[in-house]
């Protein structure tokens, strides 16, 4: 592995992730780093298309604290904390997306537009929702086709699930 001193903490733990997530069979989604007085809050955010393990966690939490032992990135304290996005984090790539179909969204448009509906496909570039329809009702009923629309994901400033208590 090459070790570059202008390679971020964050890049070298990227880095480090790399083969634990892939062996896990999940992708990483983010790396968070809190600085703090007392210690440094380091948070993986990895998943899976199947949703990530307990197991799987702490086996990637456990031989990530190992190297950082070893290469003591944090010479002070530091907490580590490897888990899943929770559902009040936004998505950021296109295999949450696809995870994700069937689930309701709420997207945030670079526009400023916002747009909910329900995921029913989704690929490395677009994402397409089938909106609710119209509240009041028209004189032309709706097709499916007309609530139906494909949106670019590089158009997407803020994407959430929203999630229904029914």
């Amino acid at each position: 592995m090459q070790h570059n001193q202008y390679m971020t903490i964050k890049e070298r733990l990227e880095v480090l992730l790399e083969p634990l997530i892939a062996e896990s069979d999940c992708f990483l989604i983010d790396v968070v780093i809190k600085p703090s007085k007392a210690s440094t809050k380091v948070m993986i955010l990895a998943d899976s298309d199947e949703g990530i393990t307990i197991q799987q966690c702490t086996s990637i939490s456990r031989q990530l604290a190992k190297q950082l032992e070893d290469e003591d990135i944090f010479p002070d304290a530091y907490t580590l904390e490897v888990s899943s996005p929770g559902l009040d984090q936004p998505l950021v790539l296109p295999r949450q997306y696809k995870k994700n179909i069937g689930r309701n969204l709420k997207a945030t448009l670079k526009s400023g537009e916002t747009i909910t509906g329900t995921i029913q496909e989704a690929n490395e570039a677009s994402v397409q929702l089938l909106l609710a329809p119209p509240k009041k009702k028209s004189k032309t009923p709706v097709t499916e086709a007309e609530l139906t629309r494909t949106i670019p994901l590089d158009e997407v400033a803020k994407a959430m699930i929203e999630i229904s208590f029914k």
